[in-house]
């Protein structure tokens, strides 16, 4: 370092990555000391993977400037917001506590491993820095105005100094993927950019920048580059792959079998069966029964999981958490937004066969194709786990009827795809790492193969029957209670006293029915468990609760969000999702 003057900072893996067991603190405090040698001030960044406040205090105490860097929706790239909890995978738990090189990020400390667990305390002495990491997009093109807005107000959480972004292609190379045949993975090499493979993701970069910068620029600064390269079609070419490159991170938030983007590449999907057991899955860190319908969502506080929703649908109970059934009619939504704003897009430019617009065409259509897949496997997957509880025919039938429809989706989208990109993209040698969407769908034929075997067991149904009931709640189109709202946030809290908060409730659909409210809130500490307090009304519209001065005494800021219900008819959430999917949907506050 002493040669190297330009060098300004270190990042370290401090956990057992590094292939120095975790709590060998002599060993850094070696290390930590060398760097102070430098004759300069140089900064040290840890990521925030197994890191203890003992770890934290060796290195601050160099005297350098510290950060902790911890991943922001885990090894992948989700909505605009940081996720309300973490999966429960993820807490710690008493059989991970070993002694082994892992024994703080398998053990005490796990929460910290794809979040940032405990590290907004009051009066820290480090910056935290989030990194998003290249799990959920690496091939196709990306660029989603909303979403980068979103996430560049969330790259300051609770004081956060902000964030990297692991570019585009980031992982092509590594691992026994730098193969012949060019980064992009093109079949057709007049696709291929002459300036070289970065130039493909000129547009992403721009939206990237622009918008992690400055959040609140108008969304049209970015089109100037569009019109250059696409003249009248630009803005029908943003809007189509706004509304495309939505449709991945909403699935990691809403559906992840594993957190490790080394596992999970939702771009080039391994299909993780329905049908338990009728081919293999790779996803270790997934709930069991390792299936489609128990995985966990990214965020398990907002969003259910199938097998959550099929409950709730017997039981003819609301869910105020966003179910899989909206999910999917999202995916719809975004996919069917895009390829009718790519129609426009073909109708307005001037020269359709151009590599630079056959480029975003065929990256649109292939994410396009994937929210159809997703939306209609969701919806399958939901009838399937009715199926499990009942051995409803219909539910059963339904569910079939709709990984027909899926598997349609990945079949049309797959085989256009197989003209465009190569036989194998490569990202790294295991099989969940490289390949091509045309070879996923053996999996998915197998599954639905499966799925058709079941349909002797299956009773016949009835109309009076729970199952069938479920069945028809699930096919009817999904429309989220609203409730008219009015809620002002403290500015600040006074640790040690109590905290009261109010909601008032002006109007809604409820015809006039009584509505119970309850509040959710916890610690800005993502190692706790939310806290729930029904809320009272005296008779008018507000609601109030409280929260005590032995939980504001507190070195965290608060967070909170309100449930709303009208018996189990009608739920929802406040202040939950915007129409764009890009804005916080919970409440946090700073202590004074």
């Amino acid at each position: 370092m002493k040669h190297c003057p330009a060098i300004e900072g270190i990042t370290l893996r401090v956990h057992g990555e590094s292939g120095i067991p975790e709590g060998s603190y002599e060993f850094w405090q070696t290390l930590f000391e060398a760097v102070t040698k430098a004759g300069r001030k140089v900064e040290i960044d840890m990521h925030a993977k197994g890191l203890d406040a003992r770890m934290i205090d060796i290195a601050v105490n160099t005297g350098m400037p510290i950060k902790v860097s911890p991943k922001f929706w885990a090894e992948h790239l989700g909505l605009g917001y940081h996720q309300a909890a973490i999966r429960e995978v993820e807490m710690p738990r008493k059989e991970d506590a070993t002694e082994s090189v892992f024994k703080l990020s398998n053990g005490a400390r796990r929460f910290l491993r794809y979040g940032y667990g405990d590290l907004f305390q009051k009066d820290r002495k480090y910056d935290v820095l989030f990194r998003i990491w290249p799990g959920t997009q690496r091939t196709l093109l990306w660029g989603d105005p909303a979403l980068a807005a979103g996430i560049g107000n969330s790259s300051h959480f609770c004081g956060a100094a902000g964030l990297d972004i692991f570019e585009p292609l980031f992982f092509k190379g590594r691992e026994g993927s730098g193969l012949p045949g060019g980064r992009c993975s093109y079949l057709d090499e007049n696709l291929n950019p002459k300036e070289g493979d970065w130039a493909k993701f000129r547009y992403t970069y721009r939206v990237w920048g622009r918008y992690l910068y400055n959040p609140g620029a108008d969304r049209t600064e970015t089109r100037k580059f569009l019109t250059d390269e696409f003249g009248g079609a630009a803005q029908h070419i943003e809007t189509s792959l706004a509304n495309a490159s939505r449709i991945l991170p909403l699935w990691t938030t809403a559906h992840l079998p594993s957190a490790s983007n080394n596992t999970f590449w939702p771009e080039l999907y391994t299909n993780m069966p329905i049908v338990e057991g009728s081919s293999p899955q790779p996803y270790g860190d997934t709930p069991e029964p390792k299936r489609f319908g128990t995985v966990s969502p990214l965020d398990p506080a907002l969003f259910s999981t199938i097998r959550e929703c099929a409950g709730d649908l017997l039981a003819g109970r609301a869910s105020a958490k966003y179910s899989p059934l909206e999910v999917s009619a999202w995916m719809e939504g975004l996919a069917t937004a895009a390829d009718l704003a790519l129609g426009r897009a073909r109708g307005a430019t001037k020269s359709p066969g151009s590599p630079q617009f056959r480029r975003v065409e065929e990256d649109v259509l292939i994410q396009s194709g994937l929210g159809h897949f997703f939306g209609h496997k969701l919806r399958s997957g939901v009838f399937f786990e009715v199926f499990l509880e009942t051995k409803d025919r219909a539910s059963l039938e339904a569910a079939i009827l709709e990984y027909e429809k899926a598997r349609a989706a990945w079949a049309a989208m797959s085989s256009r795809a197989a003209k465009v990109y190569g036989k194998d993209i490569t990202f790294g040698s295991r099989p969940v790492e490289h390949g091509h969407w045309a070879d996923r769908l053996l999996a998915i034929d197998k599954d639905l193969s499966q799925m058709k075997t079941l349909l002797p067991t299956a009773v016949a149904s009835t109309q009076t029957t729970e199952a069938a009931k479920a069945v028809a709640a699930a096919k009817a189109p999904t429309v989220r209670s609203n409730f008219k709202t009015i809620h002002q946030a403290p500015a600040t809290f006074s640790p040690g006293q109590v905290l009261p908060l109010s909601i008032s409730i002006t109007g809604s659909g409820n015809g006039g029915e009584r509505v119970a409210v309850i509040m959710h809130y916890r610690h800005v500490n993502q190692a706790e468990r939310w806290q729930q307090a029904a809320m009272t009304v005296d008779g008018g519209t507000t609601y109030k609760a409280a929260i005590d001065n032995t939980y504001t005494q507190s070195v965290y800021p608060l967070q909170y969000y309100f449930e709303l219900r009208v018996g189990e008819e009608k739920a929802s959430l406040y202040p939950g999702f915007n129409s764009e999917l890009n804005n916080q949907p919970y409440f946090i506050i700073q202590a004074s």
